[in-house]
């Protein structure tokens, strides 16, 4: 049997090193090898993200594993020389492989085998001998006619005074060897033409270079812009509603080079459709294709697994944005004993001018949100085993809690922006535009996040009879106002001590703790809220602190209706009532008014109106190695269905004369012993003719 030799070419040259390298290359252990290490780079390309900001890897790793990874490839594997170098001998190595053994194994597949003996075949463990009484060549022609009927092909030759009745079947089973290492190259190839290496070579030899700056697309000069004659290529356009693009946004890790596109393309209408959960069910984009030589038009509608293909470019629905929807925003100073209101407009993707101080950076806005708004634990609720200060720190919210709670509802609108002070340092928001209720109370939910790595944690300002922020604004306001603090400990203490000399000495005191107890929750530079009272509370005794904080937090509670009410009639408003509903309030703003100190925003923006732009973003690729690919692949196909369902069998019979009659051996043999083979051989030696010895 002829098999693939696991050795390389063996060549016959002076020169010892040359010959070893040869046969290493061209042997099938190299190649084994070669594939285990691009399977291990495939591995270390899908676990880590590819393509990432530097600053991602950056966070992840740290600077110097960045450093080590990046000077590795890690960051882009598929593309590192060493990978390509990797293909490069893959590709080399197997067609070295297939050079070797694929002409052996053509002129295998002709062969008849007829140069066996007899003394071979009797050495066969399948084999078996009879007697016929019929003539040589009788015998011969029925045995032969026998083994056609079963699908072998036959062919009779006469040696050495007997006839040798060669028959083989499955024979093309060495196509699979074929096939499969020949697919191994043309998906090799087909990858190559698809890959990176056009537009590196032009980085390379043309001066291209990555374009890491900020601008109008229009603008980018043309040393990063690649021509419409790049012969592959995989970018990205975003195009808003209305509007056209003919260029796309290639991703390089020092930057991004501007592919320019024969076509225009312009985004009619784009139509999303969810699911309940606010997962995206549907996004479609109708878009008008027009050549730029030609003017030649094409419309069509994009979706998701259906693309637009167009003069060789094939046009991917891959996802959507936010166009740049206008936004109208009113503003709430977060600071001072300022409360009042004041207008702002945005535009998403556009930055507005926030006093002289800071810069709103638009980042993202989403009609609608699907949130889960189940009862929750309350954040706030005393844990065992929590230090008094570890009890009253805990404050900052998540909206995004209750993961396993499936109460989905839709709460509407919500704002992302950053906001960035004059040395570049920026936090990030996201504020939703109607008040939603969380564990049974109406409040309004304003997200805020040092990273964009951190999920957000969520300040809740309640909402008041108007359903706004208003009153919640102006407490906060008259809280860090030290005339209304002192107004507020008057009406305090006269409201909960009697009129008579006793009361007059124990008024006089009550205020004095109750302005003491809204200048301590009003805070400092350093800290406010219930963080500032943990830390007075520790100065006393332990075993006296829990005494004392009941005491503060009722002088507290008390103290901040007072000032409530106090600030309404300096803005000439009517008490509110003494009710539930209005307690209730009080106390959900107490809770606020202490998550104020971590929110860090100097303003709190609260989204009054807008109006939507929608943008699809389209990927858009040439890969002229795709078909190339599948050629590849069918080939791969074939091999292993060659390889894993062809099974080659020989068989010869040698016929002599005796004298009498004639004598018959027939011996058979395969490449894999199976069930399949033991019971064929059992068929033809039933089927073959014989007669009693």
């Amino acid at each position: 049997m002829s098999s693939p030799s696991t050795t390389g070419i063996q060549l016959n040259t002076r020169r010892a090193v040359v010959a070893e390298v040869v046969e290493l290359i061209s042997s099938m252990r190299f190649a084994i090898a070669l594939l285990a290490m691009i399977a291990i780079a495939a591995i270390i390309g899908t676990v880590m993200k590819q393509g990432e900001p530097a600053s991602n890897y950056i966070n992840q790793f740290g600077p110097f594993w960045y450093e080590i990874f990046r000077k590795l490839g890690l960051y882009s594997v598929y593309s590192a020389w060493w990978f390509l170098l990797l293909m490069t001998m893959l590709v080399t190595s197997t067609s070295l492989c297939i050079i070797r053994n694929a002409p052996k194994m053509l002129k295998d597949m002709r062969s008849w085998r007829e140069n066996v003996r007899e003394q071979s075949l009797l050495n066969f463990h399948h084999k078996m001998q009879w007697r016929s009484s019929l003539a040589r060549t009788a015998l011969a022609q029925q045995s032969a006619a026998r083994l056609a009927d079963a699908g072998y092909q036959v062919k009779l030759v006469d040696k050495d005074n007997g006839t040798l009745v060669a028959a083989k079947q499955g024979a093309a089973n060495k196509f699979g060897y074929i096939f499969a290492h020949s697919a191994i190259v043309v998906i090799c190839l087909g990858a190559v033409m698809d890959s990176d290496i056009p537009i590196r070579l032009q980085e390379w030899f043309l001066g291209k270079t990555p374009f890491n700056g900020s601008g109008l697309i229009s603008q980018v000069p043309p040393q990063h812009r690649l021509g419409t004659g790049n012969p592959t290529f995989r970018g990205n356009t975003m195009i808003p509603e209305g509007q056209n693009s003919s260029t796309a946004i290639l991703n390089r890790p020092d930057g991004v080079l501007i592919q320019e596109l024969p076509f225009t393309i312009n985004l009619k209408k784009f139509t999303i459709d969810f699911y309940s959960t606010g997962m995206p069910k549907l996004f479609a984009s109708d878009v008008e294709v027009r050549d730029n030589q030609t003017g030649e038009t094409v419309k069509g509608t994009i979706e998701v697994n259906h693309p637009l293909i167009f003069k060789g470019v094939a046009i991917y629905q891959s996802s959507f944005e936010d166009g740049g929807s206008k936004l109208k925003l009113s503003g709430f100073p977060m600071s001072g004993n300022d409360s009042k209101r004041f207008e702002i407009a945005g535009e998403v993707g556009a930055s507005t001018p926030l006093g002289d101080a800071y810069t709103v950076e638009w980042s993202g806005f989403r009609p609608f949100n699907v949130e889960n708004v189940g009862a929750t634990e309350d954040p706030r609720s005393v844990k065992k085993g929590k230090s008094l200060q570890e009890e009253l720190g805990e404050h900052m919210g998540s909206a995004g809690k209750n993961a396993v709670n499936k109460d989905l509802k839709n709460v509407g609108p919500s704002v992302s922006y950053k906001l960035r002070d004059k040395t570049g340092q920026a936090r990030e928001y996201n504020n939703y535009m109607q008040p939603i209720t969380v564990d049974g109370a109406t409040v309004f939910l304003a997200g805020v996040r040092a990273n964009p790595s951190d999920n957000f944690s969520y300040l809740r300002i309640p909402a008041d009879d108007g359903h706004s922020v208003t009153e919640w604004m102006r407490l906060r306001a008259a809280l860090q106002d030290a005339d209304l603090r002192a107004a507020a400990a008057k009406r305090y203490a006269a409201r909960a001590t009697p009129n008579s000399a006793a009361g007059d000495a124990l008024r006089a005191q009550l205020q004095a703790s109750a302005d003491k107890s809204l200048t301590i929750f009003a805070g400092s530079d350093k800290a406010g809220g219930f963080m500032a009272i943990s830390q007075f509370l520790e100065k006393i005794p332990a075993g006296e602190q829990e005494k004392a904080a009941d005491v503060f937090m009722k002088i507290l509670n008390g103290s901040l209706w007072d000032l409530w009410q106090v600030a309404r009639a300096k803005d000439g408003l009517e008490p509110v009532g003494e009710d539930e509903v209005h307690a209730r309030f009080l106390q959900l703003a107490t809770n606020a008014l202490s998550d104020a100190f971590f929110y860090g925003a100097p303003v709190y923006l609260q989204l009054d109106d807008f109006t939507e732009i929608k943008a699809s973003v389209f990927q858009v690729t040439r890969s002229p190695g795709k078909n190339v690919v599948y050629l590849g692949c069918l080939f791969l196909v074939l091999g292993v269905f060659a390889m894993f369902y062809i099974r080659e069998r020989r068989l010869w019979i040698w016929i002599k004369d005796d004298g009498t009659g004639t004598e018959a051996l027939m011996a058979m043999s395969t490449q894999r012993k199976t069930l399949d083979f033991e019971r064929e051989f059992e068929i033809l030696k039933q089927k073959l003719p014989q007669s009693a010895a």
